[in-house]
């Protein structure tokens, strides 16, 4: 679906995922992609399940981009965990046909963290939060940093400086 003024943009939301081997945290935009908030924390549960799950979310919510977060070393080296987040983004993207990008998540769960902690929640509270509001911050870090839908992501380096 296209933007009815002309744009090329398409319209619809982008969900950030805040990649995770048992849960995942999801945010999402507003339709016009301009605000990014929580959205639900998903416990893994295999991969029908997992797949019925993203394909429901994408048709309920009108996702038009996924953006996984990436983890990454601080030297912006790609670690095992960012392979098994591409590999989740593969998957996804098959499954829901619906176009994945990556964004850099260092950081991010522990800027969640600080956040949660400065709000005076309980350790059960934080922990049923943080991945979703990781997800939030991956999200509107990717809105400002003015990436959208319609560009490609830039490719990171590996551990030995050669392009992924």
């Amino acid at each position: 679906m296209k933007d009815s003024s002309g744009g090329s943009q398409p319209v619809g939301r982008i969900a950030a995922i805040d990649f995770g081997t048992v849960r995942m945290g999801v945010a999402i935009t507003d339709p016009q992609q301009k605000i990014a908030s929580p959205l639900d924390l998903y416990h893994r549960r295999g991969k029908e399940q997992d797949a019925s799950y993203f394909c429901r979310l994408a048709v309920d919510e009108q996702i038009v981009l996924w953006v996984v977060g990436l983890p990454v070393h601080l030297s912006g080296s790609e670690s095992q965990k960012s392979t098994e987040a591409r590999n989740f983004g593969g998957w996804l993207e098959t499954t829901t046909g619906i176009q994945v990008t990556y964004f850099d998540e260092r950081f991010t769960t522990q800027f969640a963290e600080d956040l949660l902690r400065e709000g005076a929640l309980t350790n059960k509270k934080r922990k049923q939060r943080r991945d979703k509001i990781a997800a939030q911050i991956i999200l509107s870090s990717f809105l400002e940093s003015g990436l959208g839908v319609e560009s490609a992501p830039l490719p990171l380096e590996d551990a030995k400086g050669d392009e992924v």
